[in-house]
């Protein structure tokens, strides 16, 4: 499976997450991919929180409008109907709890739900943006991460890197497997079919429960 692929079995599994109505805020990467991917008949509301409630697609080349930008600095378009704000409000909604459902990076993650994702000591990083406010003020977060970086482990027993948050993640989502964050543990509910449980042990550092209901992932 390559790079691609990867981001793309993620993105599609993610997609399953999202109901009808939710309010959703993507971060930067993998995340920006799940609207291609929903199934048919459900709509959402993506909100960026640099001050848009309806962000709509990536414009098409030669049609950026240098207005419309999301909070990564990314080209987008404004579905009918949208509204925009200054930064504080969209924090107001975010702090508010009004976010259904935000779709994140990892660079770690560990049983107890703690995310590391904005920096690494000694590097240079634009800062922690909106991340730490998402964690705290959406109802659901779910991490759509590869499982490896450089084919080491970003499932550990505990981050070493400076937390996002503590304790907020609910869902992890890789081009392996699903885990969900639980009072006992990770828990391993889906494998993708190329895959086996051992496969997965081998490059997640944390311990895991596998699912007595354990079943393939689903794509289609």
């Amino acid at each position: 499976m390559d790079k691609n692929q990867m981001r793309e079995v993620i993105a599609k599994r993610v997609a399953k997450e999202i109901n009808d109505g939710d309010i959703v805020n993507l971060g930067i990467g993998i995340p920006t991919l799940v609207p291609n991917y929903l199934p048919e008949g459900v709509k959402v509301t993506l909100q960026s929180e640099n001050g848009l409630l309806g962000m709509g697609p990536s414009p098409e080349p030669g049609k950026e409008d240098e207005n419309l930008v999301n909070a990564g600095g990314g080209y987008i378009t404004a579905n009918l109907g949208a509204a925009s704000f200054d930064s504080s409000r969209s924090f107001g909604i975010v702090r508010g709890g009004h976010v259904d459902v935000t779709v994140l990076g990892a660079m770690q993650v560990d049983p107890s739900g703690d995310l590391a994702n904005w920096t690494i000591p000694g590097k240079l990083t634009p800062g922690m943006g909106g991340a730490m406010d998402l964690l705290v003020g959406a109802r659901r977060v779910i991490l759509a991460m590869e499982h490896t970086a450089k084919g080491r482990p970003k499932i550990l027993k505990k981050c070493t890197l400076p937390l996002t948050a503590k304790g907020q993640v609910n869902t992890i989502i890789t081009e392996m497997c699903v885990m969900e964050i639980t009072e006992k543990g990770i828990v391993l509910t889906e494998i993708h079919p190329e895959f086996t449980v051992e496969d997965i042990k081998a490059v997640t550092e944390a311990d895991f429960i596998v699912s007595e209901n354990l079943k393939e992932m689903q794509l289609d």
